[in-house]
């Protein structure tokens, strides 16, 4: 713990040397509650939407993948800034081929199901809860008929940016390149013959390298290679129909490398794998869209706060927020945590297992969420600026809550929780004093 603190310590010491720690004899509670301003509607979210408006990139965390309340207020503030500040295309934490459809439904292209709930109940990889749930339908429907009067060019998109499923991308790629590239077809087909005996499980795949057994690495970089050259050259091709076979490629490539690391070793290499490819898709989302586009990525906190500010950092560990502030700049970006003291969560007790109802238990002394809960809001929204990253309590390292999936509410205070320097991590929080949870779509 010591090496800890001290390496987090360093961090606040390099970006506050120009000014220097300050603070008065007010706990951290009352200064927090000086400074929040409380949320009942989407109209008290205009300190967000002023200060993320003009950004590139507004990242929008979550505490958990199965709180009502996150999806509920990211939804709000994504349609804000769809609507009043231009925001090109919203990215989440999900599939790229199965939540393709649901841009396919949002824009109305050619072959899109019917509704957003059609799509969704179509999802079969756990968890289904986290894409497949009435909030997500909402934005969806919403999403669509913001669309339907714009250009095919000026639509919003609505894309998942995650390295799984990509064995349902391996199927797209090749379903495409028989429509659009025979010869490419046949060359891709062989090249994934490697990755075809493990049967959709690249775990097994993992395990055989493990052993020993050649990678596929070789073969999936040459598939990329080719998709990238071969249709780049065919000007008969549909630029979006281009970037998405090209992202299929992609995941397939990336996937194998998560899987393989994420089995040989204990280090970051499989978590930074998986975050390097995130972030690659933003861009290139950016890219597609233009100079001038700007994007909205929906991820944990854990994905979206900078990694550089917390206790990850201790383990190399790196994500979409650090990422994004050093390649854009922080004046280019703009990170909204989440987080609530207590309430229900929908999650399983273990990997593939049922959905569940669980109780968030009230946050442990030394977190963040206790502090704000002692403020006696029950909600509010606080923007950081200078004199927060400035205050001296603010910036001691706290507990920041993550529930993830699988979630053990008995051991929530001694599993659950990111020791963060909050004010550096992110630019804004959204707190709720009690959540509830989200709502599955029935099948």
């Amino acid at each position: 713990m010591k090496n800890l603190l001290a390496a987090l310590l360093i961090v606040v010491t390099f970006n506050l040397c120009s000014y220097g720690n300050q603070g008065g004899t007010e706990s951290l509670p009352d200064y927090i509650a000086g400074r929040a301003k409380p949320v009942t509607s989407s109209a008290n979210l205009d300190l967000i939407i002023q200060a993320a408006g003009d950004r590139k990139l507004a990242l929008l965390g979550e505490a958990s993948h199965g709180t009502h309340e996150y999806y509920a207020w990211r939804d709000s503030i994504s349609r804000r800034l769809i609507a009043e500040k231009g925001f090109n295309f919203i990215a989440v934490e999900g599939d790229w081929a199965s939540l393709y459809e649901l841009n396919r439904y949002v824009k109305n292209m050619p072959g899109a199901a019917s509704s957003a709930r059609e799509v969704l109940l179509g999802l079969d990889r756990w968890p289904l809860w986290m894409w497949g749930n009435e909030e997500v339908v909402a934005l969806a429907e919403w999403l669509r008929e913001f669309n339907e009067p714009l250009p095919a060019e000026e639509k919003v998109g609505f894309y998942g940016m995650d390295v799984y499923d990509e064995w349902r991308s391996k199927r797209a790629l090749l379903d495409l390149l028989a429509e659009l590239n025979p010869d490419l077809h046949k060359q891709v087909h062989a090249l994934l013959a490697c990755f075809r005996p493990f049967n959709g499980d690249s775990w097994a795949y993992a395990r055989s390298v493990q052993r020993g057994m050649q990678s596929c690495e070789g073969e999936f970089q040459q598939i990329v290679k080719l998709v990238e050259e071969e249709l780049a050259g065919q000007s008969d091709i549909y630029r979006y129909d281009h970037f998405y076979v090209l992202q299929n490629a992609l995941v397939v490539m990336h996937a194998e490398k998560f899987y393989r690391k994420a089995v040989a070793s204990q280090d970051a290499s499989s978590w930074n794998s998986r975050a390097n490819y995130m972030n690659l898709t933003v861009n290139r989302l950016l890219e597609l869209y233009g100079p001038d586009s700007k994007g909205i990525v929906w991820a944990h906190n854990t994905h979206v706060g900078d990694a550089r500010f917390t206790e990850m950092r201790q383990f190399r560990q790196e994500n979409i927020g650090q990422m994004a502030r050093e390649q854009h700049g922080p004046e280019n970006v703009f990170i909204v945590g989440f987080s609530t003291y207590r309430g229900n969560v929908k999650a399983g007790s273990e990997w593939g297992s049922a959905m569940r109802n669980m109780r968030v238990p009230g946050a442990r002394s030394n977190s963040i969420e206790n502090k704000f809960s002692q403020t006696g809001l029950d909600r509010f929204v606080m923007v950081f600026n200078e004199e927060d990253r400035q205050h001296e309590a603010f910036n001691e390292p706290i507990g920041n809550r993550a529930i993830g999936v699988v979630y053990t509410p008995a051991r929530d205070h001694q599993q659950n929780y990111v020791l963060s320097i909050v004010p550096l991590r992110y630019d804004a929080m959204l707190f709720f004093r009690e959540t509830r949870a989200l709502n599955p779509l029935r099948r």
